[in-house]
């Protein structure tokens, strides 16, 4: 298989692997991999996973390569707070939740992290336009409540500096509480309350 077919077959998408490249030749020669790295053509992302080195690379792209490179996983917790205004600053890795052990992967293009969550906790995702797996407001919440089990108190809440005006103009409370019934944790509920009254301080 030369570059041209590749570059054909996948040039569309963020990233291609070695095993979609042996979805369509099985005896692809990895060599040609190396060969390509040098010539400048892509960059390895990760093993096994490369990028065409001029596909445009911005914000959404990032997130959707979060997702391929470790699935299933979507972006979640200070990443998607960020995106949806509710923290004021810019985040430096791209974090996902994912049903698979906790893991950190790092990029020529950005951190990528990985936090644990239960197999029926992977839900309230949007997919954004570029296909990528985005938490909603809502679950993005509930996932930083869940995994960080010291984000109970009004404190807290101001040490992240999370925006009430941005939280009270976008949160939907009845998803908001549909989704924590689903999580079934007491804990969860309880530090989602202290989220709530703090809320309704303002």
């Amino acid at each position: 298989m030369n570059y041209l077919r590749v570059k054909a077959e996948f040039g569309q998408y963020p990233l291609f692997s070695v095993s979609d490249l042996r979805g369509i030749e099985p005896r692809f020669d990895r060599r040609r991999l190396t060969e390509w790295q040098e010539k400048g053509y892509i960059k390895k992302l990760a093993r096994g996973s490369y990028i065409f080195s001029d596909h445009e690379v911005d914000e959404l792209v990032l997130f959707r390569i979060a997702n391929r490179l470790y699935r299933p996983s979507y972006v979640s917790l200070e990443c998607a707070l960020s995106y949806h205004g509710i923290i004021p600053e810019s985040v430096y890795a791209v974090t996902s939740v994912c049903t698979k052990r906790t893991r950190e992967i790092n990029t020529p293009l950005a951190r990528m992290t990985y936090r644990t969550i239960r197999p029926h906790m992977l839900f309230g995702y949007d997919i954004l336009p570029n296909g990528a797996k985005m938490a909603s407001l809502e679950k993005a919440l509930l996932d930083c409540l869940y995994l960080t089990p010291t984000l109970s108190t009004a404190d807290d809440f101001e040490a992240l500096r999370f925006s009430r005006e941005s939280i009270l103009g976008s949160l939907d409370r009845r998803r908001f509480d549909a989704y924590r019934s689903r999580f079934g944790k007491k804990a969860l509920d309880s530090r989602a309350l202290s989220l709530m009254e703090w809320l309704s301080d303002a």
